[in-house]
């Protein structure tokens, strides 16, 4: 386990359901769902450093991501593995969900534009 990171078997439904009604941070779950790494500073444009730090916490916290330093930024990826022994088919169901509907797409759209 890294530090600031619960264990897969700390992983709560409701930690983690809190933690993806955001639309912001569903918008970060779905560029992670890539599989990669991705800097801190490159998922949400235009929005503050302390916000961002605010949704870091939280989805770090709800065993969503792994964050880890490299240099000056942060890495993030999705700890897919964990969230699907844990609950699964829950974060596909959530995937899909963003893709194929028009509101939550918009949503997503305005925070990561493609």
């Amino acid at each position: 386990m890294r530090e600031n990171h619960p264990s897969r078997e700390e992983i709560r439904l409701e930690n983690v359901l809190a933690a993806l009604g955001n639309p912001m941070r569903m918008t970060v779950v779905s560029i992670l769902a890539d599989g990669g790494e991705h800097t801190c500073g490159s998922l949400l444009k235009g929005v503050s450093k302390s916000t961002l730090t605010h949704h870091w916490r939280v989805l770090r916290e709800g065993g969503i991501i792994w964050q880890k330093p490299s240099g000056r930024e942060n890495l993030l990826s999705l700890r897919r593995d964990d969230l699907d022994a844990r609950f699964p088919g829950l974060l596909d169901s959530l995937l899909s969900a963003t893709e194929h509907d028009a509101l939550t797409t918009a949503t997503l759209n305005a925070f990561h534009p493609k």
